[in-house]
């Protein structure tokens, strides 16, 4: 089974979720998105998978210092130019497997799937 993580490296949960994964002896290739990039044709894939607003982290610093007129009018293709320009406006960890894909990071979730 193919396992990927996106995501950036410094993030807290990141971090949880890789050591969980090593933990469980789960192999998994890890993604960031500031060194490997994020480009339109992967994250149209991943919008497609999650749709847009379970993808905008709203806890974030980054989303916190968009605008009151960015926030209020964010759609769809606001939002996707948003995350091009700035990655860590995406929720992490993003999850997917050859059968399975998740967004965040919750040991029981990551336990059902590889268990």
């Amino acid at each position: 089974m193919t396992t990927i993580m996106y995501g950036i490296s410094n993030c807290d949960t990141i971090k949880k979720a890789k050591k969980h994964l090593e933990n469980n002896n789960v192999d998994y290739q890890f993604h960031d998105y500031r060194k490997q990039g994020l480009d339109l044709a992967l994250l149209t894939e991943l919008e497609a998978l999650f749709g847009w607003e379970a993808m905008v982290n709203k806890r974030g610093t980054t989303y916190r210092q968009l605008s009151d007129e960015q926030k209020q009018q964010l759609n769809k293709e606001l939002a996707m130019t948003l995350m091009l320009e700035s990655p860590a406006l995406i929720k992490r960890p993003i999850l997917r497997t050859d059968e399975h894909h998740l967004i965040g990071f919750k040991a029981a979730e990551y336990d059902a799937i590889f268990a």
